[in-house]
């Protein structure tokens, strides 16, 4: 089964670097850094998706995982691991912990995840997954995510893994200056724009609109 998911990943690596040559006009990307390429190979994407979605683990496509939410689409994760531009030392916020798919690959790219994730079971299953799979340098909260998490902030880093109607203003203060923040910006069911936020050294902050995206609802505790 080993020697199946290792073409099914090699197939699903060249779609990404595919994908990421036809969006380069919208991300400015023409390719992701070796580091996310790595990262999105090493991350067993078969190990976060549901039982029964165990023989798609690796097509280029997001899956259910329950309770109403997705694992994202491979491509979407590198992009938006990709925009981030993490070095080994950060440490990163996700808003979205879902099966703990994304936190696994941000876990190969920097020091510490801190990730949230508004579904208590989803946010236990998470943390179970990712301690037996041995990623020591991630933390599972449940909590809501437009709180973020500020007795550890601030962080290098912010990744929102659900889409928000506007720009969370409590997570761009979380956000240190040179930091950036990678966000879907949208109604539900409705055209949403993927953007990265960028904070410079004088706490300014400049949004700019990648690439049309469709993501689940960020929602807050009260509301679910």
């Amino acid at each position: 089964m080993k020697h199946e998911y290792d073409k099914a990943r090699a197939r699903l690596l060249a779609e990404i670097r595919q994908n990421a040559r036809e969006t380069e006009m919208w991300t400015g990307r023409e390719a992701f850094s070796d580091r996310v390429m790595a990262a999105m190979e090493k991350t067993p994407r078969h190990e976060f998706v549901m039982t029964e979605d165990t023989p798609y683990a690796y097509i280029n496509r997001p899956r259910a995982i329950g309770f109403g939410q997705t694992i994202s689409q491979p491509y979407i994760v590198a992009l938006m691991s990709d925009l981030l531009d993490l070095s080994p030392t950060d440490r990163v916020l996700e808003i979205g912990a879902g099966s703990g798919y994304q936190a696994a690959v941000l876990a190969e790219l920097c020091a510490r995840v801190f990730t949230l994730e508004v579904v208590d079971d989803l946010a236990k299953s998470a943390a179970r997954k990712l301690e037996a799979l041995g990623y020591a340098n991630v933390q599972v909260r449940h909590g809501d995510g437009f709180a973020g998490w500020p007795n550890e902030a601030p962080f290098d880093a912010i990744m929102v893994t659900a889409a928000p109607q506007r720009m969370p203003q409590k997570l761009i203060e979380q956000l240190k200056p040179g930091g950036r923040m990678v966000v879907p910006i949208g109604r539900p069911h409705d055209t949403q724009s993927l953007c990265l936020c960028k904070k410079d050294e004088n706490g300014r902050t400049t949004v700019e609109n990648l690439l049309p995206v469709a993501f689940v609802p960020m929602v807050n505790m009260t509301t679910r």
